[in-house]
Protein backbone atom coordinates (compact mmCIF):
# COMPACT_ATOMS: atom_id res chain seq x y z
CA UNK A 1 0.00 0.00 0.00
CA UNK A 2 0.79 3.20 -0.82
CA UNK A 3 0.21 6.51 -0.55
CA UNK A 4 2.04 7.91 -3.67
CA UNK A 5 -0.93 7.28 -6.60
CA UNK A 6 1.68 7.69 -8.99
CA UNK A 7 3.35 5.31 -7.22
CA UNK A 8 0.50 2.51 -7.53
CA UNK A 9 -0.11 3.00 -10.89
CA UNK A 10 3.55 2.40 -11.86
CA UNK A 11 3.59 -0.53 -10.25
CA UNK A 12 0.04 -1.85 -11.46
CA UNK A 13 1.34 -0.70 -15.39
CA UNK A 14 4.46 -3.22 -14.99
CA UNK A 15 2.81 -5.75 -13.23
CA UNK A 16 0.05 -5.73 -15.54
CA UNK A 17 2.88 -5.90 -18.09
CA UNK A 18 4.87 -8.75 -16.77
CA UNK A 19 1.53 -10.81 -15.54
CA UNK A 20 0.23 -10.26 -18.59
CA UNK A 21 -3.63 -10.03 -17.01
CA UNK A 22 -5.90 -6.95 -16.17
CA UNK A 23 -4.62 -5.09 -12.69
CA UNK A 24 -6.38 -2.42 -10.97
CA UNK A 25 -5.54 -0.06 -8.49
CA UNK A 26 -7.31 0.70 -6.09
CA UNK A 27 -8.07 3.19 -2.75
CA UNK A 28 -8.93 2.25 0.67
CA UNK A 29 -8.38 4.94 4.06
CA UNK A 30 -6.59 6.63 1.42
CA UNK A 31 -3.80 4.53 0.05
CA UNK A 32 -3.43 2.52 -3.02
CA UNK A 33 -2.68 -0.79 -4.05
CA UNK A 34 -2.71 -2.77 -7.01
CA UNK A 35 -3.96 -6.26 -7.54
CA UNK A 36 -4.79 -8.59 -10.74
CA UNK A 37 -8.39 -7.74 -10.94
CA UNK A 38 -9.15 -11.70 -11.05
CA UNK A 39 -8.57 -11.54 -7.25
CA UNK A 40 -10.87 -8.39 -6.36
CA UNK A 41 -14.25 -9.48 -5.00
CA UNK A 42 -17.62 -7.24 -5.34
CA UNK A 43 -17.84 -7.61 -1.57
CA UNK A 44 -14.44 -5.53 -1.05
CA UNK A 45 -14.68 -2.83 -0.01
CA UNK A 46 -12.44 -1.13 -2.50
CA UNK A 47 -12.50 1.63 -4.43
CA UNK A 48 -11.26 1.42 -7.86
CA UNK A 49 -8.93 4.15 -9.36
CA UNK A 50 -8.05 2.84 -12.96
CA UNK A 51 -7.45 -0.66 -14.47
CA UNK A 52 -4.34 -1.37 -16.61
CA UNK A 53 -4.89 -3.92 -19.42
CA UNK A 54 -2.02 -5.53 -21.06
CA UNK A 55 -3.07 -5.32 -24.60
CA UNK A 56 -3.11 -2.87 -27.06
CA UNK A 57 -6.68 -0.95 -27.72
CA UNK A 58 -7.95 -1.73 -31.29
Amino acid sequence: MSHDLSLAQAYAFQLSRDLMVPVAVFEVDGEYGALPSDEIDADDDLAIVHEFLPWPSQ
